[in-house]
């Protein structure tokens, strides 16, 4: 557990670093205006959300637990958002993509957050340290900076996915129902499923940053709400592009299918056409290989040559009958 102190009342704003409980707790009472960064649950940091912050112990259970859909809440102290954004591993499939949750509260002269990933609060940490008047005025504007580089960690993955699309659309033409198209199939189902359970995720988000976007909450000053309905704006645009790729994707699997039908049309269509040229030469091979002792070609010294010309003859007529007809 640390904090910032954010002095905004200064000529010249400051935040200072606040490492251990104590620093945290002495400059609270002092009216300073905090940003508290929580890491591993501990009992003390419970009690000082319970007692000292007079944060709900509901609200607590839900900052140390993990909830799969977003929500936002107003007590009568401070206001709950809860949000997601996601996560690629080094290396990995942008199916693999992960959800890492923040728990941010809102208070009259705090900000609370809780992440599983430093990474969620490091650039806006940065940001603080560059210039700390860009968060000097009120922790609303602190939690509008960490949900709008929240939002910006949507654009690689979706990035990702949209390369990853163009790549199966240009794979799915070449070698779908061919030996080295096996593994299309599971990979387009693989990256619906991803994307459906990251639409169930934005859906319930862009409900919760179009509520604080409406100036709903009295905690969100009327001066913070064009940045809130700005942050709203760009994940709208993250949402539609999440539909966008599960539509393309179910077209691709359409597509896929329609690839695979059309190639074994293909190659039972060649199977008819050498079937329908062999059965003629089947048939006269076998009359005249009926082994009865009465036949009057059997005897015959161009018998041989005959039934091969025969053969011949039927195959040229029957090709020039598939040409004429256009099925070969």
């Amino acid at each position: 557990m640390r904090a910032f102190a954010i002095d905004a009342e200064a000529a010249e704003p400051a935040h200072r670093p606040l490492a251990t409980l104590r620093e945290i707790t002495e400059a609270y009472a002092a009216g300073r205006v905090l940003w508290i960064l929580l890491r591993e649950q501990t009992d003390e940091a419970s009690a000082f959300l319970e007692k000292t912050l007079g944060v709900h112990p509901l609200t607590i259970e839900d900052v140390w637990g993990d909830r799969e859909l977003p929500k936002v809440e107003e007590y009568p102290g401070y206001l709950q958002i809860l949000v997601h954004t996601v996560k690629v591993p080094a290396g990995k499939h942008p199916a693999h993509a992960e959800l890492l949750e923040l728990d941010i509260l809102v208070g009259e002269r705090f900000v609370v957050t809780h992440a599983t990933d430093e990474a969620l609060t490091a650039p806006v940490e940065a940001l603080l340290a560059r210039n700390p008047r860009s968060l000097s005025r009120g922790p609303a504007f602190v939690a509008h900076a960490l949900l709008d580089h929240l939002v910006d960690e949507f654009v690689p993955l979706l990035d990702a996915h949209d390369e990853v699309i163009n790549s199966l659309e240009s794979r799915i033409m070449a070698h779908a129902g061919t030996p080295e198209g096996r593994g299309l199939l599971s990979q387009i189902l693989q990256l619906k499923r991803a994307l459906q359970r990251l639409r169930r995720t934005t859906i319930y988000q862009r409900e919760t940053l179009l509520r604080l976007s409406r100036a709903e909450f009295r905690k969100l000053p009327p001066e913070s709400q064009p940045f809130f309905r700005d942050v709203y704006d760009h994940f709208a645009r993250v949402t539609d592009l999440v539909d966008s790729y599960r539509e393309l994707l179910t077209s691709l699997l359409e597509a896929y299918l329609s690839v695979q039908s059309n190639r074994m049309n293909e190659v039972m269509k060649a199977l008819t056409l050498i079937s329908t040229i062999m059965l003629p030469l089947t048939f006269i091979a076998g009359v005249y290989g009926m082994n009865f002792q009465v036949m009057p070609e059997l005897s015959w010294r161009y018998g041989y040559p005959w039934a091969l010309g025969i053969m011949a003859l039927v195959t040229a007529l029957i090709v020039t009958v598939f040409r004429r007809k256009k099925w070969v």
